[in-house]
């Protein structure tokens, strides 16, 4: 079987972008209003420096009546009876009447910003990323930690996002103002204009090389990044060892290394940026020698004016250079963004193995029959299921019990198809599983997992998960016949009591037997119990026992389980070895033949009366 992991899959730039222009279509209204209000604002911004140039102009040609005429656009010549102040006295008002444009713009392209970026493309793409991973199968978690997962869905989606303000808005505003600029130059004087453009080719040229070299830099830096957030989480969760054994200090030290991997990587990062960022201005400020040489040169022969041509020649100048100049941010986004976006859409195109046929059998209603045939599953090239032969009727009680790594929880897997078989068959009614639909199927099977989740929730909540319109009645007594309804009447809120994350301030017994109530309010007609008593003290073992056996009642049930009082209660044992069936029976039959169950059964009763010596010695 295919392995659900992350890696060798990797998109070419040009794929890349395709997808994040196709992503952008998808809110295109929200896009063109914003890109409607930055053309505006550039409009108004041009028509500021077009006025302020003629104002000069028509000033300078009031004090100096030989000086060169202002060169009015559009043949808008004012009245010949209006005085120069009436005149200067209108562009003024012109250009505070563009002042309030841009600002009144300036305001709705901001507001546009918040709900088309943060509003909707964020929030749409990380519930669109949970909704995949809801979608996936268990081994796809096996394979990829869940530090990466959680930093692909937080901050690789803002960096996504940065795509649509960080370098499709700013492409374009680059490419329109760049174009409406070099017009208006071309207007004022084209040999000027050749110019002063002459190092725009090394602006681009330095671009691209900047461009390959930090891609790398972004990969690795998010690499370090996704390592330092599972070592901080896994310190957190392991809180309690690391103070039990002193490693308080040892496990500082480690996180400091990681998190100072991530600074020196985002150093590196920042100082290639640095570097790129002043040459580009560098170079664009060397225009402004070249304008006020040959520019100032051109202005005293009169070929252009003081206000129109030189000024606002600098001024559209100074824009043109900053555009030019924004190109390594716009290169800087761009590898940020592609690099992000390559780590969301391996979740977005990771490979859904466990899906519904495209017509699913009706599953009815279940009676509890389940059939392995001949069954194999393999994670890699070794199996760890092998040839399974196994049939529980409805209403049997079937124990599993073998040695750590037999296969036993894999089986259990198995039947609510969160894995499928990579051989065999597996049958629920006589219906193949893998032709049914899994919410279907698994609506009629409760689980209960060796380490039982709880979320941070009420505990009603928590033992309706599966059933959230459950009433309070049905919730107490699922939680009755679990023997969980008498702890959570002494709890300060009873049922409405909010537990902490992952049950905290419950005990192992406590938590099992919510979880065990939590599967009960299914009503499900097969029971899957993976070994729930493993990890609790002998008489905690008793209560869970007792919830168990009132759950078991009229369902068929499997239970991974290595006590003798839980394994007498079974119908029929089967004992694993090597992912193969190498005894099966009742207790007693087994307990009659050589093998593993006897001597594990044997051991565990030798170790209990050296207890219980040991006990009466003292």
């Amino acid at each position: 079987m295919k392995s659900a992991t992350f890696t060798g899959y990797e998109l070419s730039n040009w794929e890349l972008i395709r997808r994040l222009l196709a992503l952008s279509w998808r809110y295109r209204v929200g896009c063109l209003k914003i890109l409607c209000a930055q053309m505006t604002l550039l409009a108004a911004g041009l028509g500021t420096i077009g006025l302020t140039g003629l104002g000069i102009d028509a000033l300078r040609h009031a004090l100096d009546p030989e000086a060169r005429p202002p060169q009015w656009p559009l043949l808008l010549t004012p009245p010949a009876e209006w005085q120069p102040m009436t005149v200067i006295g209108a562009i003024s008002g012109g250009v505070l009447l563009l002042a309030a444009v841009r600002m009144s713009v300036g305001y709705l392209n901001g507001v546009w910003f918040g709900e088309l970026l943060q509003g909707r493309l964020v929030v749409d793409l990380r519930a669109e990323c949970y909704d995949k991973l809801q979608r996936l199968n268990f081994q796809f978690f096996d394979s990829n930690s869940s530090s990466s997962l959680i930093n692909r869905i937080g901050g690789d989606v803002q960096s996504v996002r940065l795509f649509v303000d960080g370098v499709l808005f700013q492409v374009v505003n680059l490419v329109v103002s760049v174009a409406a600029f070099l017009a208006y130059m071309l207007a004022v004087h084209v040999k000027l204009t050749l110019a002063c453009l002459a190092t725009t080719p090394l602006l681009w040229a330095a671009s691209a090389l900047f461009s390959r070299s930090v891609r790398p830099a972004y990969k690795h830096t998010s690499d370090l990044f996704d390592a330092l957030v599972q070592r901080l989480a896994e310190s957190i969760r392991g809180m309690q060892v690391i103070k039990a054994f002193g490693r308080e200090k040892p496990e500082l030290a480690k996180l400091e290394a990681a998190n100072d991997a991530v600074r020196d990587a985002q150093h590196q990062i920042f100082k290639k940026v640095s570097t790129f960022v002043p040459i580009t201005l560098l170079l664009s400020q060397a225009n402004i020698i070249i304008l006020l040489s040959y520019g100032g040169w051109l202005a005293v022969k009169g070929e252009i004016g003081v206000g129109t041509g030189l000024v606002s020649f600098a001024a559209i100048l100074q824009q043109f250079s900053g555009q030019i100049a924004n190109i390594g941010n716009i290169a800087n986004s761009m590898q940020q963004c592609l690099r992000s976006a390559q780590r969301v859409f391996e979740v977005l195109d990771a490979p859904i193995q466990i899906q519904a046929p495209a017509n699913p059998l009706a599953l009815g209603k279940v009676r509890g029959d389940v059939t392995f045939k001949n069954v194999t599953f393999a994670h890699t090239e070794s199996a760890i299921l092998d040839g399974i032969h196994l049939q529980a009727k409805a209403g049997q009680c079937i124990a599993l019990v073998g040695p750590t790594g037999s296969g036993k929880t894999t089986l259990l897997n198995l039947i609510p198809r969160f894995y499928d078989p990579t051989a065999g068959r597996v049958l629920v009614d006589g219906l193949d599983v893998s032709k049914l639909d899994p919410l279907e199927l698994r609506r009629n099977i409760g689980l209960v997992f060796q380490e039982s989740f709880l979320f941070s929730s009420t505990i009603a909540a928590n033992i309706a998960f599966g059933r959230p319109e459950a009433t309070q009645e049905q919730i107490e007594r699922a939680a009755k016949i679990a023997a969980a309804h008498d702890f959570i009447q002494t709890l300060p809120e009873g049922y409405n009591t909010i537990l902490g994350e992952a049950g905290v301030g419950l005990s192992g017994g406590q938590k099992q037997r919510l979880a065990i109530a939590r599967a009960l309010l299914l009503n499900p007609a097969i029971l899957l119990l993976d070994d729930p008593t493993a990890a609790v003290d002998p008489s905690t073992e008793h209560e869970i026992a007792d919830a168990m056996e009132a759950a078991m009642a009229g369902r068929t049930t499997f239970v991974i389980a290595h006590r003798p009082a839980m394994l007498r209660r079974a119908s029929l044992i089967f004992v694993l070895e090597h992912g193969k069936v190498v005894q099966s029976g009742t207790h007693e039959a087994l307990m009659q033949v050589p093998g593993y169950y006897r001597n594990a059964i044997s051991m565990q009763a030798g170790e209990s009366l050296h207890l219980h010596a040991e006990t009466v010695s003292v």
